[in-house]
């Protein structure tokens, strides 16, 4: 269990938190018309008749959008219901034409479902931990309005009208912001390698309603506040921290935290009220009378189960035990989509480079992927094109490391001209001097002269001080400019000394 407590001056509280994640649907169109979804097109250039509500247009779902969020329900072991039903949410506002939202209140698509946040000790969760997933439903999002725009009016865009939404509703499991913070990660990440939103939160199209009480520990849960519309992970983790640490003040002073939706100040780190929160009955849900019930065929739910990729978690156990690596290696390498593709290639690439099999080299590749690439790349800057560094030339770096023909400084060195020149590891390695020497006649020159010049020391390392076969090594490497092959160096000094 996490032990993130507030400490006031009535003792500990206990903070617990429920998630409302909405999920822009990867499609080209929209929910219920034929509408493009592209980002960052002229306002309201998007927009079709059943967008704008004209009389007597009729919604038709999109199977694609339908499709998409079922894969999504099956990626988080959920209960996918073949019967479902669309509802609708009246509301009134200047950004919403038709005076209702089309959701799904009673009869979701996707049921319960589950998601697991790993333990991780830098960032407060002790162990691992099972999130649970209340539903998600299919939404249209609506329109968005624009207020810097004009100095006393405002702007509407309804490029964002319709848009399919998918609205995935967390029980309140989480207990920390770090929990949360890792909450929003993983489900991000499922999202992405799945293929049904691109979550990109600055752009809006993955954000977050943060739901957050407080109560003594193991009493009954509090009145929440709802913070509407957070868009990234850090901004999810200062809402809980601020909300959570105001709601304690308030209760500590005698008074009582209310049933409110609230809005969150990037500027300041502050909540501040929006409006009182609404019950279901405030929006006088009924079913769209303009809509069938959706029923699912089993071919439809096969077809979707048998499309779904090898998710982070599958992965990530697959990456220890058929890969052998570290279970840090394996967690960051999965985390994101981008990162396990640029591995799994220059696995392959690296593997067929040595002649070697996948697990053999995996080590090695994981540790560049990770860690010596990105520091080279981060080091350059703007000097870095990072187009120059293809996986067959990262292969054949390797390669070459693996072999014995470069050191690790060596390979680092080409990586810099491959990444500011683009020219070939092989060639670069041969005009540049980046070869480490293994030739065995050249090296032992070296050491007889080293050991000649220090007789000394020889007696003393044979007399037991071991500690000097580092300085031995040292005065060889520095005779041979760095370039002598530290293998061969340390095989013939042991063979000397004895």
């Amino acid at each position: 269990m996490s032990d993130y407590r507030i400490q006031g001056a009535t003792g500990e509280w206990e903070v617990v938190i429920g998630l409302e994640v909405h999920a822009q649907v990867t499609s080209n169109a929209k929910l219920f018309s034929g509408a493009s979804t592209a980002f960052g097109a002229e306002p309201n250039s998007q927009v079709s008749l059943v967008d704008a509500a004209m009389p007597g247009m009729l919604p038709v779902p999109n199977r694609e959008c339908i499709r998409q969020a079922v894969r999504t329900g099956m990626a988080i072991e959920a209960e996918i219901n073949q019967w479902s039903r669309f509802d609708r949410k009246n509301y009134f506002y200047a950004d919403l034409p038709q005076g209702y939202q089309i959701s799904q209140l009673y009869h979701p698509l996707v049921g319960e479902g589950q998601l697991l946040i790993e333990a991780d000790e830098k960032t407060g969760i002790p162990e691992d931990k099972i999130i649970g997933i209340e539903r998600i439903h299919v939404e249209q999002d609506a329109g968005k309005l624009m207020h810097d725009q004009h100095p006393t009016m405002s702007y509407v865009d309804l490029n964002r009208s319709g848009v399919a939404l998918m609205e995935i509703v967390s029980r309140p499991d989480m207990r920390s912001p770090a929990e949360a913070g890792a909450y929003v990660r993983k489900l991000r990440s499922i999202l992405r390698y799945v293929g049904s939103c691109d979550g990109n939160m600055e752009e809006g199209s993955m954000r977050a309603d943060v739901n957050v009480s407080v109560r003594k520990p193991g009493e009954e849960l509090g009145t929440r506040t709802e913070t509407k519309n957070v868009n990234s992970v850090r901004f999810v983790m200062q809402v809980i921290e601020y909300e959570a640490n105001r709601q304690v003040d308030v209760l500590e002073s005698g008074g009582t935290v209310d049933q409110e939706t609230r809005l969150f100040d990037v500027a300041t780190g502050t909540t501040r009220t929006m409006r009182s929160k609404e019950d279901a009955h405030d929006y006088r849900y009924f079913p769209d009378p303009d809509l069938l019930p959706l029923v699912l065929e089993d071919d439809f739910l096969d077809e979707c189960r048998a499309s779904l990729p090898e998710l982070p978690d599958a992965k990530r156990t697959r990456y220890e035990s058929e890969l052998g690596l570290t279970p840090y290696n394996a967690r960051e390498l999965t985390a994101e989509v981008e990162t396990f593709a640029r591995f799994e290639t220059l696995l392959t690439a690296t593997a067929e480079a040595t002649g070697k099999d996948e697990k053999t080299v995996a080590t090695q590749v994981a540790n560049w992927a990770l860690s010596v690439a990105p520091g080279v790349i981060k080091s350059l800057g703007d000097d870095a094109n990072v187009e120059h560094a293809t996986a067959e030339r990262q292969a054949a770096i390797l390669a070459m490391q693996d072999k014995g023909e470069i050191s690790g400084g060596q390979a680092k060195e080409i990586f810099e001209i491959v990444l500011k020149e683009g020219r070939e590891p092989a060639e670069i390695a041969e005009t540049e001097g980046l070869k480490q020497v293994s030739d065995t006649g050249a090296i032992e020159a070296a050491i007889d002269d080293i050991l000649a010049k220090n007789e000394d020391k020889v007696e003393q390392y044979k007399g037991g001080k071991d500690k000097l076969f580092g300085f031995f090594v040292g005065q060889t490497m520095k005779a041979m400019k760095g370039k002598a092959n530290p293998a061969v160096v340390n095989q013939i000094l042991k063979d000397k000394l004895g």
